[in-house]
């Protein structure tokens, strides 16, 4: 069982409040007690004048008016005179039932989906976000909390499992992915935007560099004369042969490089394309690509290498947050002032982003409604009702002491007007 709330009396104009009240309070009263005086007098004064019979008329009603009023605002919060009057202390008494209805009023009133809806319309969260990280400082106030949750997050990371199962998870999903139709479709990207054509030109110049250097001609000449008949080596034919070949073939080299449309490049399109088709479609291509990608992963070295950079990572992370090195928290700073700049700038972004947030606010507040309606109920039926009484008082028994000031002249004025009919009906 949860203790009664209780209430503090120390808000900005408080104790003003209560001595106004004080003062009312007794003005009231003084004004009853002085309607009563008068009626005692004008009633001994009677027999002197009949005017008197009006002034006690008046003062007769106005008494009756005021003690009325003054019963019914006093059994609005308390027992008059202490007394257990039927239907007195009426806030005391309906506690739990003003509990649920109050709840009751919130859930059905203010928390259904049609005015929360167009209350949150009215809010713009994407300009508010924008605004917020476009301030340097606040970016750079929450790059620095985000470094100092950093360091925790990692060690969770690592202390939880969650690595270990991220790892396994990341090596199932590689071990899943179908490299072969992967690269084939890459190589048919890459031949059809013509970049093939590059590296074709690249080897040409290679091999047309290569063939001219006086190594490979002189391996070249030791080849074609071990060839030859010892006849023709007499005469030197190998050299001669060395050069045709050279020259033929640098020609050929030369033409193929300077015309983009010789057939030489059809036909290396169409070795490149076969090459393709056939790495996308023959099961020999793929299972060795396949092979090469589980030797690969299967490398202690792979293994060593992500504990390297998942250790490095942390002690970036941990110095940054630790402020020995400020690179971290200045780039992801300039990050969140970037997305403020590119948010604000992009309206069509922000209206998505307040779509976004209207339809949950809206659901989060139509599940918990419900809830909030119990909460407040609870709420209300755990205050104390004597300090709540006292605070409702100070800030609105004010008012309703006027109520009295009232009550005595309406009161008062009806009195003096049925005496009058009365003595008008006399004289009749």
């Amino acid at each position: 069982m949860t203790p009664p709330a209780t209430f503090s009396f120390d808000a900005p104009g408080d104790a003003e409040r209560a001595a106004e009240l004080r003062r009312v309070k007794t003005l009231a009263t003084l004004v009853l007690a002085a309607t009563l005086l008068l009626f005692v007098v004008a009633k001994w004064l009677l027999p002197v004048h009949p005017v008197f019979g009006f002034v006690a008329a008046f003062a007769e009603a106005a008494t009756i008016g005021g003690l009325a009023d003054w019963y019914a605002v006093v059994a609005l919060f308390k027992r008059p005179l202490g007394l257990p009057i039927p239907h007195t202390a009426i806030i005391q008494s309906n506690q739990a039932r003003l509990a649920d209805k109050l709840g009751e009023f919130i859930q059905v009133h203010f928390l259904e989906a049609g005015p929360v809806e167009a209350k949150l319309k009215e809010i713009d969260f994407g300009s508010f976000v924008a605004d917020w990280l476009r301030n340097r400082k606040r970016s750079d106030d929450l790059a620095r909390f985000a470094l100092r949750l950093l360091p925790e997050a990692v060690s969770a990371t690592e202390s939880s499992g969650l690595m270990s199962f991220v790892i396994r998870r990341m090596s199932s999903q590689l071990q899943a992915i179908d490299l072969a139709p992967l690269a084939a479709g890459t190589l048919r990207g890459f031949v059809a935007e013509g970049r093939h054509q590059i590296l074709f030109d690249d080897l040409l110049r290679v091999m047309h560099d290569t063939l001219n250097q006086k190594e490979t001609m002189a391996m070249i000449r030791e080849k074609v004369r071990a060839e030859l008949p010892t006849l023709l080596r007499l005469y030197r034919a190998d050299k001669f042969l060395v050069n045709k070949i050279v020259v033929s073939a640098t020609a050929f080299f030369n033409e193929v490089r300077s015309d983009p449309k010789h057939p030489f490049r059809g036909e290396f399109d169409r070795m490149v394309l076969s090459f393709v088709d056939r790495l996308g479609t023959d099961q020999a291509y793929i299972d060795r690509i396949d092979g090469l990608k589980r030797d690969l992963l299967a490398r202690p070295e792979l293994a060593e290498l992500a504990r390297t950079v998942w250790a490095n990572t942390r002690s970036f992370i941990e110095r940054s947050a630790s402020g020995e090195t400020q690179v971290l928290q200045h780039h992801l700073a300039g990050m969140f002032v970037a997305a403020g700049e590119a948010l604000a700038g992009d309206a069509e972004l922000r209206g998505e982003i307040n779509k976004g947030l209207v339809a949950v606010l809206r659901s989060f507040v139509a599940d918990q409604k419900k809830g909030v309606s119990t909460f407040i109920s609870d709420q209300v039926k755990a205050w104390n009702m004597t300090q709540l009484i006292t605070l409702i008082e100070i800030n609105i028994g004010r008012d309703l002491q006027y109520i009295r000031f009232n009550g005595s002249l309406i009161g008062g004025l009806a009195g003096l007007a049925l005496y009058s009919a009365e003595f008008l009906l006399r004289l009749l």
